[in-house]
């Protein structure tokens, strides 16, 4: 019984992780991508929640209120953008001032704190069953990541990621670097709103403080990945922030099994993210110290034998 029970948790830990692995890719491109440390993440993962939730509500068709969520988080990404480029405020400050500004449009949005679904047919009420939706999140998950692929394999994409390589450089090649920014982030964002719109359809509910550590988690994720998985190639990365996502949330769900309590969960989190960045650098330390070793140990082999 306790063994089923734990299968279950993992199930539903698997299918959150998978819904949470679309935030995590909005966060890999400002983060990894474009090197944008991007706050609007906060703000605009409640505002893909908010859009969804009252469209839903208010009799749209479901389909319809998660594009109009990513479509949201699009113009939220936007407006960071455009505040960094046009109006030359620091990237840093631009997420903090659009995370602000989302939480009283939000709650405009939504008109009261809560919204409630439970009562409501979403996107994933014709899911339901004991792996249907974890099957169904999983291709479209592939299919958002095939699609990331292909597009930063583009003319617009190559240039989003020389962006975020060496700005200076692409700009003497002509390219507007102001607009690939722009583009980028509110990419970014649409993806975080999408994966806002569809957990509030999973939960049964919109909040106005469920995006609250959203970028903290989706840093987890991409650190967690990034490190178990590696992180040479684009398609090899973005499959890494996936599975990172599904870790996380599975690591987050035993720790709920034994106990811990629901108010640490953030400290667990902060704890997860230290440890996948330091354990990177230790590896990398201990490989270059035995690189140097083995080369010490070359030198004095060929020294002898020249003494010889």
């Amino acid at each position: 019984m306790l063994g089923g029970a734990f299968l279950d948790v993992l199930l539903k830990s698997f299918e959150a992780g998978l819904i949470y692995a679309i935030m995590a890719l909005g966060v890999y491109m400002t983060f990894r991508i474009l090197d944008f440390p991007d706050l609007t993440v906060d703000g605009s993962f409640t505002t893909g929640a908010a859009i969804a939730a009252v469209s839903i509500v208010n009799g749209l068709p479901p389909i319809i209120g998660t594009i109009l969520a990513f479509a949201g988080g699009c113009i939220a990404g936007a407006l960071t953008g455009i505040m960094h480029t046009k109006g030359k405020i620091n990237p840093l400050l631009s997420g903090i001032l659009m995370m602000i500004a989302l939480y009283s449009i939000n709650l405009r949005i939504m008109g009261k704190s809560n919204i409630s679904l439970l009562n409501q047919d979403t996107l994933l009420t014709p899911l339901a069953g004991q792996y249907t939706l974890a099957i169904i999140m999983l291709i479209f998950i592939l299919v958002i990541r095939l699609l990331l692929n292909l597009f930063l394999r583009t003319e617009v994409g190559l240039a989003l990621r020389a962006t975020g390589d060496n700005p200076r450089m692409i700009r003497s090649f002509g390219v507007h670097t102001d607009h690939t920014i722009i583009i980028g982030v509110s990419l970014s964002n649409g993806l975080v709103a999408l994966s806002g719109g569809l957990v509030a359809q999973y939960q049964g509910y919109a909040d106005i403080q469920s995006g609250v550590g959203m970028i903290v988690i989706g840093l987890a994720s991409v650190i967690i990945g990034e490190a178990i998985f590696g992180h040479k190639t684009i398609a090899r990365t973005t499959m890494a922030v996936i599975l990172g996502a599904v870790l996380y949330r599975i690591i987050i769900a035993i720790a709920l099994q034994l106990e811990l309590n629901a108010t640490d969960l953030k400290l667990l989190t902060a704890g997860i993210v230290i440890i996948a960045l330091i354990l990177p650098m230790t590896e990398r330390s201990l490989r270059e110290r035995s690189i140097s070793r083995k080369r010490a140990d070359e030198l004095l082999r060929k020294g002898g034998h020249l003494d010889a």
